[in-house]
C-alpha cells in the first residue's frame, strides 16, 4: 500500500515529527501520488546544487523515514555541492559594478560591497520611482524602500496611491523573484543610495539632475540589465568561477547512501544552466526506480560544461574513475533556453562529447542511453522518454521558468524548491512569541465589541493597536532579513508566497527531502471550505 503523507505542517509540533526535523518536509498545495510519476526532473542551480546561508542546517540522515534510510551500506557516499552563495553573489554584484563603471557610472559606486542580509527574493523593483517594493498577490504595497532607506506609510501613499500597483504593468515593474536576482536587487538599492547621498546631485521623484543631465530611474535599471546581460553572455563570471572553484563552491559529503539498489534504475536529472550556472556545480547523483529522464540545460559550451560538472563528482580520483558523472543521466539536453523549452522549443541536434560540435540536422532517431542532445523542446523530450505530461514530476527552484511554464504549457507535476523555508522555519518556530502577541493585537483590533461608541478615546485605542501591530511586523521582519520574510509580512502573504500557493503542487526546502519518503507515498491536502471559514491564524497551514 502507497503511504499517506499529508505533507504540511498541522503546528508548530506536528504530530508527524518534531519541529526540528521540518526542514526534511516536503509541503502539498495538491494532492499527489508519487506512485503514478513516471519520470522526475531536476532544474539544476539551487536545486540540485543546494544553497548554503547563515542559519539554514544541513541535511543528515537520521530521522529518515522514506526508501533511501533502509539501504546505507558503509561504502557508498552521496556527494553534495553548495553555492557560497554570499561569496558568489559579491563576485556577481562586483562584476555588474565594474561594467557600471565602465560605462561613465562614477567610480564612487566601486565602494560599495554586497550585504547579503539585505535583499531577500520576491521585490518589485519601481522604474518609474527607483524604489523597492514587497507587494501581496492583488498588489497591495506592503513595504518600500529607496535605496537602504525605508519608505514611511505616507511616502508609499504619495509615489502609490491607495498604496496599490499594476503589478503586471512590465514597464514600471520589474519581479525579482529567482535566486540569481538577489545582487541585481542589490544593486538597485546601491545606485539608488548612492544618488540619493551625492552632494553633485539634486533627487527628484522621478530620477536626479546632475547640472544640466536629467537621469531617470528607468536609465539605470536598463544599464543594469544590459550589464546582467554583458556579465552571462561574455562569460566572464563562468571564467571567475572556473579560476577558483574551491572559493566559490563547496563541496561536501553528506550522506551515506546507495548508488544503485535493487528496485532503482536510473539516475534522474532535470537541470538548467542559464546565466547562473557558473557559479553552481553539479553534486551528487538522483537513483529512483522507473525513471528514465535527464535534461541538462546550459549556456555554455559543452566543453566547459565538461569541466564544471567533472569537479564536483570527483569526490576521489578512484569514485570518479569507476562511475564519470554523465552516468547518472539519461538523457542530458543542453541549451533548451528556457522558458522556451515549454513552447516552440528548438531544433533538436545531437553532441559530439569528444568535440563538443552539433552535428548537421535535426535528431529523429529514437532515445539512446546517456545521449548528449542540445535544444529541443518539452514535446520532444516527452517523445523520447514516451511520457506524458502529468506522468513527469519537475522540481525546480524558479517559479516562473521552471513552475509556472511547466504547469501552464505541458500539464506537468511541479514540485518547487524553496532554500530559505528552512530558515524561515526555524525563525517561525523560534518568534512564537511575536507571532503570539501580533495575534492577540490582530484579535483585538477585529473584535466588533471593542469600537461601538466612536468616541476619541476608542480611536486613540484603535490607532495604539494599528502602531503596535506594525512595531511587532516590523521586528518579527527584522529577524528574516532587512527587508523581511520571502513569505509574509505579518500575517499578509507575499507575491512569491501567493505564486507558490497557485503553481506548485509541492514545495520544499531541498530536493534531497524525497530521500525521507517512498516512492509510493500519496501527498495528500487536507480538505478545506474555501472561502467560509477563514481567520487570523499565528500558525499557517503551509507557508512559514
Amino acid at each position: 500500500m502507497a503511504s499517506v503523507d499529508r505533507g504540511e505542517p498541522e503546528g508548530l509540533d506536528s504530530p508527524q515529527g518534531p519541529k526540528q526535523n521540518w526542514h526534511q518536509r516536503i509541503f502539498v498545495n495538491r494532492s499527489l501520488a508519487l506512485g503514478k510519476i513516471r519520470c522526475f526532473g531536476f532544474d539544476m542551480d539551487h536545486t540540485l546544487w543546494l544553497v548554503e546561508r547563515a542559519g539554514t542546517e544541513r541535511i543528515g540522515s537520521g530521522g529518515s523515514r522514506g526508501w533511501a534510510a533502509r539501504h546505507q551500506p558503509p561504502d557508498s557516499v552521496w556527494a553534495s555541492a553548495a553555492y557560497k552563495s554570499p561569496a558568489y553573489e559579491a563576485l556577481a554584484f562586483q562584476l555588474l559594478l565594474e561594467l557600471l563603471a565602465c560605462i561613465r557610472y562614477p567610480h564612487e559606486i566601486l565602494r560599495y560591497t554586497y550585504n547579503p542580509t539585505f535583499p531577500t527574493r520576491g521585490l518589485l523593483f519601481s522604474a518609474l520611482y527607483g524604489n523597492l517594493l514587497k507587494v501581496d498577490a492583488h498588489g497591495n504595497v506592503l513595504l518600500g524602500a529607496h535605496g537602504f532607506t525605508f519608505l514611511s506609510e505616507a511616502e508609499i501613499w504619495s509615489f502609490y496611491p491607495n498604496k496599490f500597483i499594476q503589478r503586471d504593468d512590465l514597464q514600471c515593474f520589474h519581479i525579482l523573484n529567482a535566486l540569481f536576482n538577489l545582487p541585481e536587487t542589490y544593486l538597485y538599492a546601491s545606485l539608488a543610495d548612492f544618488s540619493s547621498g551625492c552632494s553633485r546631485y539634486t533627487n527628484c521623484d522621478t530620477g536626479y539632475q546632475h547640472g544640466n543631465l536629467f537621469m531617470s530611474f528607468r536609465s539605470p535599471f536598463q544599464d543594469v540589465t544590459d550589464a546582467i546581460n554583458n556579465v552571462h553572455q561574455s562569460g566572464c563570471l563562468k571564467e571567475k568561477t572556473l579560476e577558483d572553484l574551491e572559493k566559490y563552491v563547496e563541496k561536501d559529503a553528506i550522506m551515506t547512501y546507495l548508488f544503485s539498489i535493487s528496485e532503482v534504475s536510473i539516475g534522474v536529472l532535470r537541470a538548467w544552466l542559464g546565466w547562473a550556472v557558473q557559479r553552481a556545480i553539479m553534486t551528487y547523483p538522483f537513483s529512483i526506480s522507473e525513471v528514465s529522464i535527464g535534461v541538462l540545460r546550459a549556456w555554455l559550451g559543452w566543453a566547459v560544461q565538461r569541466a564544471i560538472m567533472t569537479y564536483p563528482f570527483s569526490i576521489s580520483e578512484a569514485e570518479a574513475s569507476v562511475r564519470p558523472w554523465r552516468s547518472y543521466f539519461d538523457p542530458i539536453v543542453v541549451d533548451t533556453q528556457k522558458p522556451r523549452l515549454f513552447a516552440e522549443g528548438v531544433v533538436l541536434r545531437q553532441v559530439n562529447t569528444d568535440s563538443g560540435k552539433l552535428r548537421v540536422g535535426t535528431y529523429t532517431g529514437s532515445h539512446q542511453h546517456c545521449a548528449l542532445y542540445s535544444g529541443g523542446s518539452s514535446d520532444m523530450v516527452c517523445e523520447l522518454l514516451g511520457v506524458r505530461g502529468k506522468g513527469i514530476l519537475y522540481i525546480g527552484d524558479h517559479i516562473f521558468g521552471d513552475i509556472l511554464k511547466s504547469k501552464k504549457r505541458q500539464g506537468w507535476r511541479t514540485c518547487l524548491v524553496v532554500p530559505e523555508l528552512s530558515w524561515e522555519l526555524d525563525i517561525w518556530a523560534r518568534e512564537e512569541e511575536r507571532m503570539e502577541e501580533l495575534k492577540r493585537l490582530d484579535t483585538h483590533l477585529a473584535d466588533p465589541n471593542q469600537h461601538m461608541d466612536g468616541s476619541s478615546c476608542e480611536l486613540q485605542v484603535i490607532n495604539f493597536t494599528k502602531r503596535e501591530i506594525q512595531r511587532v511586523t516590523r521586528e518579527l521582519d527584522l529577524c528574516y532579513s532587512t527587508v523581511g520574510s520571502l513569505f509574509r509580512c505579518g500575517f499578509r502573504q507575499t507575491l512569491f508566497s501567493s505564486r507558490l500557493m497557485r503553481y506548485a503542487d509541492l514545495y520544499t526546502a531541498t530536493c534531497l527531502n524525497f530521500l525521507y519518503y517512498l516512492l509510493s507515498s500519496l501527498f495528500r491536502v487536507a480538505p478545506e471550505l474555501v472561502g467560509l471559514c477563514g481567520i487570523s491564524m499565528a500558525v499557517p497551514e503551509r507557508l512559514p
